[in-house]
């Protein structure tokens, strides 16, 4: 569960303010789609909730445990994925699969069989061995994954998960997603691809110029606007056309 309480991050000294009061709730076993134009401050967000960025004001519970408090603590729980594939690229695959298993203290046993479900899955098996920096950019998508998963986060965080993935591998992560959360987990993810949010997610919230505009489950939505898709929705309270 994540518990976000006035968060706010500035930029330029104060002058700009890219989270700006920020209080969201999510539930275990949701998943949780977090919106926004670009500028929004969605990155900002999530790396100020997962101790990358510091923040000014707020605070962040990441399963009743403060991010400022306790953070090596919080972030146990949480497995992320980043946006821009940032990685050790001179490792190969398996080395760091095994470095993040290590990490979050994942037995060998375990691990092997995390490795040889998820390479599986995302069809890289084959691609452990190689160095990552000779990774097409989907392939680096798909073991950022498998390093966010390998210890079974309570809390996985996922910033524009799709991107740079094949039909099936997407098709795989949207489903793995869903069975994540049925075992009592959270997913916390953003997207600029409104169709798989709106089929995906329990609940989204929208984020524009560093405010939450909207915080609602789906299905409160589709019962107060039937008559509009989420991304007619989105577009009508971002003050987009449609």
């Amino acid at each position: 569960m994540i518990e976000i309480s006035g968060l706010t991050k500035t930029y330029a000294n104060g002058a700009v303010k890219a989270v700006d009061n920020l209080s969201l709730k999510v539930e275990a076993g949701e998943i949780f789609g977090f919106l926004g134009p670009n500028g929004a401050g969605k990155s900002t967000t999530i790396k100020s909730m997962i101790g990358v960025l510091p923040f000014e004001a707020g605070t962040v519970k990441i399963f009743g445990c403060d991010l400022k408090k306790n953070p090596l603590e919080a972030k146990k729980f949480i497995g992320f994925v980043p946006d821009n594939n940032v990685i050790y690229d001179k490792l190969t695959g398996i080395e760091y699969l095994n470095f993040m298993s290590a990490v979050y203290g994942v037995d060998n046993a375990t691990r092997k069989e995390r490795i040889e479900k998820y390479g599986a899955l995302f069809n890289l098996s084959d691609d452990l061995s190689r160095q990552i920096k000779n990774y097409s950019h989907g392939m680096r998508q798909k073991i950022c994954i498998m390093g966010a998963i390998i210890h079974k986060p309570k809390l996985w965080i996922l910033d524009e998960p799709m991107t740079g993935l094949d039909p099936q591998s997407a098709f795989d992560l949207k489903k793995l997603m869903r069975e994540y959360c049925e075992s009592g987990s959270t997913v916390f993810f953003s997207s600029h691809v409104l169709d798989v949010a709106e089929k995906l997610c329990d609940r989204v919230a929208i984020i524009n110029k560093g405010r939450l505009v909207v915080d609602t489950t789906m299905a409160e939505l589709k019962e107060k606007q039937s008559d509009k898709s989420l991304e007619q929705y989105f577009l009508s309270v971002t003050g987009g056309s449609v």
